[in-house]
């Protein structure tokens, strides 16, 4: 079960693209998904549309004249002397129809006794092939001026989660003709100007590197950028954060290593985005949000802004780490709350024994004298006692893995790297580092480090594991332990001997540091 339990670990930091999750952020459509519904093609070969051309011949009432003309994109035909007639919706190849829409206009314009002759141009069929990442590649008949979209529409649209919206080639004869981008017309209704002939071939490109937006914008997508790099102000044009947004959370890879940054929008707008990049767009007030950093043998990003109630095993999942080297068992978490208390029950320790010192009577002179410099060692002690910091340490490590516990803002993660030596300090002659041995006893570990000192309190001696785990008097030493020999308490002439023992005690647990009198 450890080992099982190690690797379920392993593979949740390993750092490799597909061992990292990405639970938070949904797979987004592609800017320009709800495109294709068939609207464009049902529209194609049938009615007048802009750019079709027509030949217009007016004799009679003043006028002689022949003309091509063209559709406008407003639905109209520019007729010399006349103005403007209505066409839009026509059918394309009822010549009586719009025959009838340019008389009428002649006859609003004063123009009587005018005979009129029309003969669409672009009533003919034409055969287009579409190919490339779309949905039902093949030939479809249409229009010569039928648009790039109609013929997409006909072959199903883009291919969602293979094909560009960014990069649509048309080829004439083997020869490219024209390259098509339809971000423009999603954004501002410009269509590629173009007009098809028999044998074009619509080709469409594959999918170019993108970055999705997401949370407080009015376009939630995955935005094609290609080779460039954009920042972050141009990906801020296209995805439209609302007036809420304040902040931008960017999650993706930098050189094979996680990256992850949490800016307010005036930052994002000049940062440098990468293919893969997940934007997600906040209406940061701070109270919905944690701040959680991660420490140790760990690659790529070191801090990560969380939702509020966010569970350890979820920020393990965005941690890069090198199995190798990273001490799995050792996870621990350094909190601010929890060094506030160690630091409180210290204090409040110490206070008392101040108080004890300063308050004790005495039966004679000579018990007063020694009162006296009990209270001026106690009192250099109490000084340098409350100058120590506790590291708040949290210990998560268990049989199964690291607790999945709620993580508080400013929490540290620290994933300690793998040592084979083992630290003796404390009330030893020799505080040192030894090579770690299976085979080797505390008494072993101790006697490598020279032995007990003088003041050593040969009953009260701690191991520190990896994982930030106290154990008294441990009956095996593991590989990256710390060994703290507690100084002994003279008991002697030291009225306060319990409250200076447990006071020195909290104070190794809190923050590995031995204090003597």
């Amino acid at each position: 079960m450890r080992i099982l339990a190690q690797l379920v670990i392993c593979i949740m930091l390993a750092g490799t693209a597909a061992g990292v999750a990405r639970a938070e952020t949904p797979d987004l459509p592609p800017f320009g998904g709800n495109l294709f519904q068939g609207n464009f093609a049902a529209g194609s070969g049938a009615a007048l549309q802009p750019g079709d051309r027509i030949l217009v011949r007016i004799w009679g009432g003043g006028l002689t004249q022949e003309n091509v003309l063209a559709v406008s994109p407003e639905g109209t035909l520019d007729v010399p002397g006349a103005g403007k007639a209505t066409v839009a919706g026509l059918p394309r190849g009822d010549a009586e129809q719009i025959r009838q829409a340019i008389a009428s206009r002649l006859n609003v314009a004063g123009v009587q006794g005018a005979e009129v002759y029309v003969r669409p141009l672009d009533a003919q069929s034409i055969t287009v092939f579409v190919t490339g990442f779309v949905s039902r590649p093949g030939s479809y008949a249409g229009s010569p001026s039928d648009n790039i979209l109609a013929f997409l529409d006909k072959a199903g649209g883009i291919d969602p989660g293979k094909g560009s919206y960014r990069s649509i080639g048309v080829k004439r004869g083997g020869k490219d003709i024209a390259e098509a981008d339809l971000y423009p017309f999603i954004l501002s209704g410009q269509i590629p100007a173009l007009r098809f002939m028999d044998g074009d071939t619509i080709i469409v490109g594959e999918k170019q590197p993108s970055v999705s937006a997401s949370g407080e914008v009015r376009n939630a997508a995955s935005f094609e950028f290609g080779s460039s790099r954009p920042t972050g102000a141009l990906l801020m044009s296209l995805a439209d954060p609302g007036a809420r947004a304040t902040h931008a959370s960017v999650s993706g890879w930098r050189q094979g290593r996680p990256f992850r940054q949490y800016l307010p929008l005036s930052e994002f707008s000049r940062l440098q985005l990468a293919g893969g990049d997940q934007v997600v767009f906040t209406a940061d007030s701070r109270a919905g949000t944690i701040m959680v950093e991660a420490q140790g043998a760990i690659l790529g990003a070191s801090r990560f802004p969380m939702p509020n109630g966010a569970r350890l095993r979820e920020v393990l999942s965005f941690i890069s780490v090198d199995p190798e080297r990273a001490d799995l068992d050792g996870i621990h978490i350094k909190r601010a709350s929890t060094a506030r208390q160690q630091k409180r029950s210290i204090v409040d320790a110490l206070n008392r024994l101040e108080h004890d010192a300063y308050t004790a009577t005495s039966s004679s002179n000579d018990e007063a004298q020694i009162r006296a410099r009990e209270a001026e060692m106690l009192s250099s002690f109490i000084q340098r006692a409350k100058e120590v910091e506790p590291e708040g340490i949290v210990v998560v490590g268990g049989g199964g893995g690291p607790a999945d516990i709620a993580l508080e803002d400013g929490d540290v993660i620290v994933i300690p790297e793998k040592s084979d030596v083992v630290l003796i300090s404390g009330e030893v002659l020799m505080p040192q580092a030894v090579v770690w041995s299976r085979k080797a006893s505390l008494d072993d570990y101790i006697e490598r480090a020279g032995g007990f000192g003088n003041r050593a309190d040969k009953n009260n001696i701690l191991a520190v594991r990896t994982n930030g785990e106290v154990v008294p008097k441990p009956k095996s030493i593991l590989p990256g332990d710390q060994i703290l020999v507690l100084p002994r308490v003279d008991a002697k002439n030291m009225q306060a001997l319990k409250e200076v023992s447990q006071i020195l005690y909290q104070i190794a647990v809190a923050a590995k540091v031995i204090l003597a009198l």
